[in-house]
């Protein structure tokens, strides 16, 4: 999964979303909350069909999905269970979370992990000291982030100053189901190399072992965490 952050982008943001996506990226959340609606409209427009063309999906840092005001919410097949409108939620809320075909929330302790409701999966983070947020923290590390995946009842991405394939193995080793990365993706002079990079090493890891991580005992949609 890759975060956006227009700021730290080394290049406009479609183009860098475009790049990871080339480099096997296949969720993208959609931040750039501080824009106006109209703009961030725009954005997750021109997005989508850079996500779609690949088999990924375009999640929304909401709770508002980004769709256009004058039409349904659309639903089209995808690789994660038909899901289209798709959500990532702070820590704080809103409880529950809104009706949509995927939503993601972040946390960052158990506390956090016990209010979960009907997401579908959750970031931990700062799993690493990370250069997007210097002084976030104190980082959970490998075996605080097991502790934690051993907690949620759904599948978890590592968040957090994530960067190097050791980095992602650490991660998987700990029980996430993947990772999440910003800054070293956006801040990447080559978006495309970076993510294949860490792209291949998950993949990689795939092959060799099964995360061991809970679900809810319902049935949810396929998410991004599961690819």
């Amino acid at each position: 999964m890759l975060l956006t952050d227009r700021r730290a982008a080394r290049g406009d943001l479609r183009d860098v979303v475009a790049q990871a996506v080339s480099g096997g990226v296949r969720c993208v959340v959609l931040r750039e909350k501080d824009l106006p609606r109209a703009e961030r409209l725009v954005l997750a427009a021109e997005l989508r069909p850079i996500l779609a063309e690949a088999g990924g999906t375009l999640i929304v840092a909401g709770p508002d999905p980004l769709l256009p005001d004058t039409q349904p919410a659309p639903r089209i097949p995808s690789t994660f269970g038909g899901a289209f409108v798709a959500l990532h939620l702070p820590a704080a809320g809103p409880y529950p979370p809104p009706v949509a075909d995927l939503v993601g929330r972040s946390c960052h302790d158990e506390a956090e992990l016990d209010r979960l409701t009907t997401e579908d999966y959750v970031t931990l983070s700062p799993v690493f000291p990370t250069r997007s947020k210097p002084g976030y923290g104190p980082s959970l590390g490998p075996d605080g982030l097991a502790a934690l995946v051993g907690r949620s009842p759904v599948p978890v991405l590592a968040l957090g100053g994530i960067e190097t394939p050791a980095q992602v193995r650490a991660c998987v080793e700990a029980g996430a189901t993947g990772v999440a990365v910003q800054g070293a993706i956006m801040r990447a002079r080559n978006p495309h190399r970076v993510a294949t990079t860490l792209t291949t090493a998950h993949h990689e890891l795939l092959q060799t072992s099964t995360p061991q991580t809970p679900h809810r005992s319902d049935p949810a949609p396929t998410t991004p965490a599961q690819r």
